[in-house]
């Protein structure tokens, strides 16, 4: 009955440890989430840079799983070079390995205190107001889960290491090929290496030997390496080639990194019991500090070959004609910031295609040129199919965890495509004026049609202002965005005030108000939408 009882804990402590581990990476990952975005996007061409904020972005977001598949998700988007994915990966690595030092903690006595981070959590939670509180105590939650975890877990592994049946078993464990499948197994098993490695600490923690110990339970620790990348090659699967290839590289990493390893700790039996077992006293720190060194060293071994596994990638995925509407990814629901950063470049370039649609229509109408028609209709059809694209994404964003900012800011985002939208249904109108001018033969004089020239010249004009405006964050822009609007209203009073002057003349035929009045005001309009997105960022 002793060994249901111990089971039953170390089921009960391995579902509090993923939980814990799950807490504390969503948390501390909401937290963290403009400080990601900004770290990633200084990811350059230095090699040594992209690893140092693998690193540093794993170390925050505690979990190595969750970097690759946000990188795999910039790679998909086109805002990262194979390159420069790489150096992440390794960097990844090695900031995994943070969460074996915190757990290796649980051999000090400050591992009870650390379990009081339930309770402190859970008060915050409940008498913060605020969601930045609420966050805050939900990651205090998840760190003291996973020393709790460990408490149930180190209960439970007593009652095997007081049974000769249990040693027994484990000590006929001792095949280093049979070890590094476990340790993969189990890892792909828990979607976590953390969460295997954590198991490994406890164990060694609480006496129990693995094969004939030595170097045995490091061939666990290399498995769990390569079993690790199967979160990666899951994401990638719907991905696009460069996506593909960048969970190659991670594999081929992981794997070519653990066979020399392997071979080693094959050659050198001592290995453990000569290195780390003299330098620490603790089992379980020896382990944390092996995978710390271990994936160091991979690193440090690996980095002047990127090119080489960028190579490698493209030799196994080849290229292929792909398709895509957007860059959009949904690897990126779950980190709200980039999600909402990726709308935003999104919404741009529909902007920017809009923008050329209504200046198509426009010059279109100047030439008297209907011959484009079926070409801009082809472009609204992209533009209503982008629409609904990036309106479903944004939806999906705010039917997540969102903070009240965010879901500010995705309003925000609503609108400005509402009004990008827009300036497409006046490119369709002018299309439609440009049909019945011909149909019926109207005739406008040089001076409509050069200020409608100086009208598409604004709304150019206007779109980069606007675009500097929100991707730069150049507020100061609003003053010129205003100026120009303010040039638009008059451009179109003036227009159709001379309009009236030549009706009244007799200079221009009665059926020519119908197109030219609702024209001058569309193209007003226009204006006016682009006017509405920039005081929408700026207020």
């Amino acid at each position: 009955m002793d060994y249901v009882y111990a089971v039953i804990g170390l089921l009960a402590g391995l579902g509090s440890l993923l939980l814990g581990f799950k807490l504390l990476s969503e948390n501390i990952e909401k937290m963290a989430n403009g400080k990601i975005k900004k770290l990633i996007n200084k990811t350059g061409k230095n090699r040594f840079i992209g690893v140092g904020i693998g690193a540093a972005v794993t170390a925050i977001v505690q979990s190595s799983g969750a970097t690759t598949v946000m990188i795999v998700g910039f790679v998909n988007a086109g805002l990262m070079s194979l390159f420069q994915a790489t150096a992440l990966v390794m960097g990844a690595n090695i900031g995994t390995t943070i969460t074996a030092q915190i757990v290796a903690l649980n051999a000090f006595d400050i591992s009870l205190f650390l379990m009081l981070c339930v309770p402190v959590g859970i008060a915050m939670v409940m008498i913060s107001k605020r969601e930045k509180g609420k966050t805050i105590g939900m990651t205090i939650v998840g760190l003291g889960l996973v020393f709790l975890a460990l408490y149930f877990m180190k209960d439970s592994m007593t009652v095997f290491k007081e049974s000769e049946n249990v040693q027994e078993i484990l000590t006929k464990v001792n095949n280093p090929f049979l070890l590094l499948l476990i340790g993969i197994l189990f890892t792909v098993l828990l979607q976590s290496s953390s969460a295997t490695t954590t198991i490994l600490i406890t164990m060694v923690g609480n006496g129990l030997i693995i094969g004939n110990g030595g170097n045995a339970i490091l061939y666990v620790v290399l498995g769990t390496n390569i079993g690790s990348t199967a979160t990666a090659l899951l994401s990638a699967l719907g991905a696009n080639t460069n996506a593909k290839r960048v969970s190659i590289i991670h594999l081929l990493f992981n794997v070519f990194g653990s066979m020399i390893f392997f071979i080693l700790l094959l050659c050198w039996k001592d290995f453990m019991d000569m290195t780390f077992a003299k330098m620490f006293e603790n089992p379980e720190t020896q382990i944390a500090m092996f995978h710390t060194f271990f994936n160091l060293v991979c690193t440090l071994i690996f980095l002047p070959f990127i090119n080489v596994f960028v190579r490698l990638s493209t030799l196994i995925i080849k290229d292929k004609k792909e398709e895509t509407i957007t860059s959009l990814d949904v690897r990126f629901l779950n980190n709200p910031a980039i999600a909402i950063s990726q709308s935003l470049a999104e919404i741009l370039k529909f902007g920017r295609l809009c923008t050329d649609t209504l200046s198509k229509s426009i010059n279109d109408f100047i030439n008297k040129d209907n011959s484009r028609y079926d070409e801009i209709h082809d472009d609204i059809e992209k533009i209503d199919a982008l629409n609904r694209e990036i309106v479903s994404y944004m939806v999906r964003i705010s039917g997540g965890s969102v903070q009240q900012e965010d879901e500010k800011k995705i309003s925000t985002l609503h609108y400005m495509i509402t009004d990008f939208y827009r300036l497409a249904e006046i490119a369709d109108n002018m299309c439609k004026y440009t049909r019945d001018t011909i149909d019926h033969n109207l005739e406008f004089s040089k001076e409509v049609y050069d200020n409608i020239r100086v009208f598409n010249v604004y709304l150019e004009t206007q779109y980069k202002n606007v675009f500097e405006l929100v991707s730069d964050e150049k507020y100061m822009l609003i003053s010129d965005i205003d100026e120009l609007e303010d040039k638009m209203d008059a451009l179109r009073s003036s227009m159709i005030k001379a309009h009236i002057e030549r009706l009244e003349r007799g200079e221009c035929k009665p059926n020519n108000s119908g197109v030219y009045i609702n024209l001058v005001s569309n193209l007003e309009r226009a204006g006016d939408h682009l006017n509405y997105i920039a005081h929408m960022v700026c207020d």
